[in-house]
């Protein structure tokens, strides 16, 4: 569905929209990566982490784009956790919570899918995210006709947020202050997704695992994992894989409950508890940095490490035979926080 962003509202709204589909993707990036065992499967460890990493700076760039523009990102809402399964915010497909395997990279392949070449925008319902993208790169660009750049970019540059070198990700959170700003950061979050000139394998950073070759796209990571192989230079979509072979070990993996809900076993269900406490906390810090705060970033990001041991607990308690609690992601409000 395309309908054109022809209104600062309009615009403030979908870059809200795209602040909640980058973060509906990280519950799941996080379950499957909790999932590994790093020394059974560090192939599979390397791409799910990188991948999270740039999610997050996907995020934290929308939220720097709609800062720009006068908005007021919200992270920490009820809507950001609906609960699992769920649609992909104002898309077209379902994102479950699972370990890692098959069925989890099928959705990731979907999720990461490219749009077709010469594909349109799409600002609703889309079928992939470029095409989201597309939508609001044409209607910053229809605004900046219409209202003046300065009209548009309104917002205070002090709310913008930058932050890297990152360990896992040759790319970047750059601050948002003007169209060629904005139109770089939405080049970065798509080309970090789908590849360079929707067509390529390659997004355009350099690999900073593998210096003998440009970092391959997300959805082309998965496809890695999938065929099990490497992207080498040369190779193109048409091609697939024909490099070094790349390994993942199913025996390597928790067998986490698809989709977990609150336990009635006490001590699975505090754990439970101690987890969304902690992510929910995450949620409000990067709200605060995103709206005046921007130090804060540095909080979150110390926030997510104690979330890692926290999965890793709920992983290692069991309810039956065949699979491990797993965190369940419901948002807690302020006020019941500890």
């Amino acid at each position: 569905m395309n309908q054109r962003i022809e209104t600062i509202d309009g615009l403030h709204q979908h870059l809200q929209w795209a602040i909640e589909l980058e973060h509906a993707t990280l519950p799941p990036y996080l379950c499957a990566l909790y999932s590994l065992d790093p020394a059974r499967n560090p192939d599979a460890v390397e791409v799910v982490s990188s991948v999270f990493v740039e999610e997050m700076i996907h995020l934290s760039l929308a939220s720097n784009l709609l800062n720009a523009v006068g908005g007021e990102p919200r992270l920490d809402a009820p809507e950001l956790l609906p609960g699992y399964p769920r649609p992909l915010p104002h898309g077209s497909m379902e994102l479950s919570l699972l370990p890692f395997g098959p069925e989890a990279l099928e959705m990731f392949l979907r999720l990461e899918k490219p749009e077709a070449p010469g594909a349109p925008g799409q600002s609703d319902h889309y079928e992939t995210i470029g095409q989201f993208y597309d939508a609001i790169e044409d209607g910053l660009r229809y605004l900046c006709e219409t209202l003046g750049e300065d009209k548009v970019f309104s917002g205070d540059p002090a709310r913008q947020v930058t932050a890297g070198p990152f360990h896992h990700t040759a790319g970047t959170l750059q601050p948002v202050t003007d169209l060629e700003s904005a139109l770089a950061a939405l080049e970065e979050i798509v080309e970090q997704g789908e590849g360079t000139a929707r067509g390529e394998v390659w997004d355009g950073d350099h690999d900073i695992f593998h210096p003998d070759r440009d970092e391959v796209a997300h959805y082309y990571r998965f496809q890695e994992l999938k065929l099990g192989r490497r992207y080498q230079r040369g190779d193109t979509p048409q091609s697939g894989p024909t490099g070094e072979p790349v390994t993942v070990d199913p025996a390597g993996v928790s067998p986490m409950q698809a989709n977990p809900r609150r336990s009635e076993n006490p001590q699975i269900r505090a754990a439970q508890e101690e987890f969304d406490n902690t992510y929910c906390t995450l949620l409000f810090l990067l709200e605060q940095a995103f709206t005046g705060e921007p130090a804060l970033i540095r909080d979150a990001t110390r926030a997510m490490f104690g979330l890692k041991s926290e999965a890793l607990k709920l992983m290692q308690l069991s309810e039956d035979n065949h699979t491990t609690a797993g965190p369940t992601f419901i948002y807690i409000n302020p006020e019941q926080r500890s």
